[in-house]
């Protein structure tokens, strides 16, 4: 529960910061259209592509699933995003409903376990498509099975609830750092020394089990600057 909280109010903030203190409402600061679904949709196709499921091209390459992880992480700021602002619209509560509502979820209760096996490629693909599925339909939007299928999807893809709140920690410190350095405007650089920023953040925050998240946030200044000097 505690966890729970924690990233959707992260992710509140995150928003709020980025986008606007009307971001519930789905629409910028600049006027810009929010569209959740649409982000939850292409992010899951970027992580079908951890895969090697092409049938004609690199056959026998390996699946990457330090990226799988990281777009899951990346799907569930989207997922977790879709259901503030689903809450707010259907006047369901506030975060902290939300929060005690996933809380209560059989499939909450599995992810809050130890965990660190993976599912076959196929299973995983298969569960990607249901979540797009999810938020394609033209029906009404079922909140509560996005989010079940969500959490078994976390512990295909080898992580559970303690995993998955310190990943998602470091990339919500991640995209902040992103949009304090120019990331909306396209000054921000993304790969550091031939390495993308979210295997940098990921090794820095797994190295250092005692890190804290404004400690993580100097430490990727620190790597960006050293390591884009030449940039």
């Amino acid at each position: 529960m505690d966890k729970i909280l924690l990233m959707l109010q992260l992710q509140a903030e995150l928003n709020e910061s980025t986008n606007g203190k009307n971001w519930v409402g789905g629409v910028t600061k600049n006027g810009k259209i929010i569209n959740w679904k649409r982000c939850i949709y292409m992010e899951c196709a970027e992580m079908i592509d951890s895969f090697s499921w092409k049938h004609w091209k690199n056959i026998d390459k390996e699946a990457d699933l330090d990226n799988l992880q990281i777009e899951v992480v990346d799907v569930w700021h989207f997922v977790m995003s879709l259901a503030i602002e689903n809450y707010s619209k259907t006047f369901k509560g506030t975060v902290d409903d939300l929060a005690i509502n996933i809380s209560l979820m059989e499939s909450f209760l599995k992810i809050d376990t130890t965990h660190e096996a993976f599912a076959s490629q196929d299973e995983i693909i298969e569960k990607v498509e249901i979540i797009m599925l999810d938020v394609l339909s033209r029906n009404t939007l079922n909140i509560e099975k996005l989010i079940s299928d969500f959490f078994d999807l976390t512990l295909m893809s080898g992580l559970n609830l303690d995993s998955l709140y310190k990943l998602y920690v470091g990339k919500n410190i991640l995209n902040q750092f992103r949009q304090d350095h120019g990331y909306k405007d396209g000054k921000y650089i993304k790969v550091w020394a031939g390495e993308e920023d979210n295997v940098v953040m990921k090794r820095v925050w797994q190295s250092n089990g005692d890190l804290k998240p404004d400690a993580l946030y100097k430490e990727l200044t620190k790597l960006y600057f050293a390591l884009n000097k030449s940039e």
